[in-house]
Parts: C-alpha cells; structure tokens; sequence
C-alpha cells in the first residue's frame, strides 16, 4: 500500500497534529502501508517526514520517498530512501509543484491529509484525491476522542 501526504505550509496544532500523525502512520503499516510519498516542502511535509522515519526505526520494511516537482532543483534528499521525479519535463515550471501532487494522489492508495480551509495547493490536491475517490485520513475530519481516552 501507497501513502501520500498533503498539508499546509504552515501549521497550527504541532502537538495534537504530532500525536494524530504518529497514529495514522502506525495503524496504516498495520493495514499494510510500505511506501510514504512526500513533496517534502512546508511545516507538515516535515513533520510527515519526521513521523514516517520514527516509524521506520520500528518497521525498517517502509520506505520514505521524496517526489520531486523538478528535475534538477537541488533538493536535499538525505532522509529519504530515495527520491523519484514523474515525468513532469514537459510541464510548464510554474504547474510542476501541482502535477507532482496529483501525480502523488494518483499513484497513492491513501491520502494523509491536514487541510484546514478550502484554497490553496493543499485543498486542490485533497479536492484531486476526493474526485479521484482515494481514502482519505483528515485531520479535520477525524473522530472526536472518547471519554475513555485522555488527551495527547
């Protein structure tokens, strides 16, 4: 199973979206998850990044894959287990970041997604994955905690 993430820039929420994160990641690898993509820019990017690499301390079988939006944009990829770049060459540079995220989508079996207001590259990519009907794991829209269980 193929994991993508979608998420702002910038994020609220850093310990309650860190502990949601951990969850999520855990209870896919136990539904079979091996491969987590990500565009690796803005603040859930890394903190996605960060959690899957916790994570493959105890599943050393997951990969982390950097998906990149340009050919030779120079991006660090230490952290990743390896990097991919779809065949975007013949996309204008300014629509390379969207493609990559629908690229993601399409490839992916699950979509992660911390998207809390309806504009931006975040939103289209999660409106993508709806039209596409992936599941979906939203932050926004995940179950409320029951009594029994205490905060984070």
């Amino acid at each position: 199973m193929t994991v993508t993430f979608c998420g702002h820039r910038q994020m609220e929420h850093g310990a309650e979206v860190t502990a949601w994160l951990r969850n999520v990641v855990e209870d896919l690898i136990r539904e079979g998850a091996v491969t987590f993509y990500l565009g690796g820019m803005g603040a859930f990017d890394r903190l996605a990044a960060s959690v899957v690499r916790e994570s493959k301390a105890r599943h050393p079988h997951i990969q982390l894959v950097l998906v990149l939006a340009y050919l030779n944009g120079g991006r660090d990829c230490a952290g990743y287990d390896y990097s991919l770049y779809p065949s975007l060459e013949s996309v204008p540079r300014r629509y390379a970041i969207v493609h990559r995220n629908r690229w993601m989508v399409e490839a992916a079996h699950v979509v992660v997604g911390y998207v809390l207001h309806s504009w931006g590259g975040a939103a289209a990519t999660l409106s993508w994955a709806r039209q596409k009907k992936k599941r979906i794991i939203s932050f926004v829209e995940r179950p409320a905690p029951s009594r029994d269980e205490s905060p984070a």
